[in-house]
């Protein structure tokens, strides 16, 4: 009989608890969960483009230079080597970089920001 009781007072207990501790989670206003979106978006927008141009861009760029001068450098040496230039891999590099190096002026116009 004992036992009962206390197991009675643990539940109340922790019922009351439950109730004091326990909030109710509802959507503020309308709900227009696309509007909060569409603003945040508009707020943050100008940050990361900032960021990406900064950061992400000359990132990528100085990457492309280092393999790019380290494409050339093999392929000269491959020349030295086999006596023929082989242009592909250079090429397709130093394309890479001419379009990010200027990707920064229409990127943005592209993606509408």
């Amino acid at each position: 009989m004992k036992n009962r009781k206390r197991l009675f007072v643990a539940f109340v207990l922790t019922l009351i608890m439950v109730c004091m501790l326990g909030t109710t989670a509802m959507a503020a206003g309308t709900g227009d969960v696309a509007g909060a979106i569409e603003g945040t978006w508009n707020d943050a927008s100008a940050q990361i483009k900032t960021v990406v141009n900064n950061v992400v861009f000359p990132a990528i760029d100085l990457i492309l230079a280092v393999f790019f001068f380290a494409k050339l450098g093999m392929a000269y040496f491959d020349y030295r080597k086999h006596g023929q230039f082989e242009w592909s891999g250079p090429a397709i590099l130093f394309a890479c970089l001419v379009f990010t190096l200027t990707a920064p002026l229409y990127v943005w116009t592209i993606l509408g920001m």
